[in-house]
């Protein structure tokens, strides 16, 4: 029985320069620096004898073939995705590349921007363009409500802040706290 899955849909193929710089860093860093550290280690394991029951050499040909992997992706891909200069000609609205603050039904705040795909980071608060949420707070402005159909349900926004400049600050009385309950 085959594994059979169906493709992936294509991801939007735009970064911001920020990102672009940072995929070029990693791939740099994987063939300078990682690749060669770990074929040497590989040769090493390998001079040692047997390989069927050679642990290192097995956990060496794996990590070395993720590395391949992750070049061979980064080396096709990079050429491939647009970088994003410029800021839009209407900043109040969000498009490609912005920080913004939302705010959900139950007063609760969230700081995001809109990134590629290629450089999501939850930790950062980064969507993806082709995320649901980004998707739909595309072309807002600043007070505009919007609702959003994630994992979770249908669920309502409103936009607090925009910003092209800098990341929001995590001051919340400079992102209007509470601007959804003094409508």
């Amino acid at each position: 029985m085959s594994r059979w899955r169906p493709a992936q849909a294509a991801s939007t193929a735009i970064i911001t320069p920020e990102g672009q710089r940072k995929l070029k860093e990693e791939l740099d860093h994987l063939w300078r620096e990682l690749r060669p550290e770990v074929v040497r280690a590989l040769a090493a394991a390998a001079a040692e004898g047997d390989r069927s029951e050679n642990a290192e050499y097995t956990y060496r040909k794996k990590q070395l073939g993720e590395i391949d992997r992750r070049v061979r992706y980064l080396g096709k891909r990079l050429p491939a995705l647009k970088v994003a200069g410029a800021a839009p000609s209407d900043r109040g609205a969000i498009y490609f590349g912005a920080w913004f603050a939302i705010e959900d039904e139950e007063g609760r705040l969230q700081r995001l921007r809109i990134v590629g795909p290629d450089e999501t980071d939850a930790a950062l608060g980064w969507i993806s363009i082709d995320s649901p949420l980004a998707r739909a707070a595309l072309k807002k402005h600043v007070g505009d409500e919007f609702e959003a159909q994630l994992p979770g349900g249908r669920q309502g926004f409103v936009i607090v802040t925009v910003s092209y400049a800098a990341p929001i600050s995590n001051d919340d009385e400079m992102l209007g706290r509470g601007i959804r309950h003094r409508r």
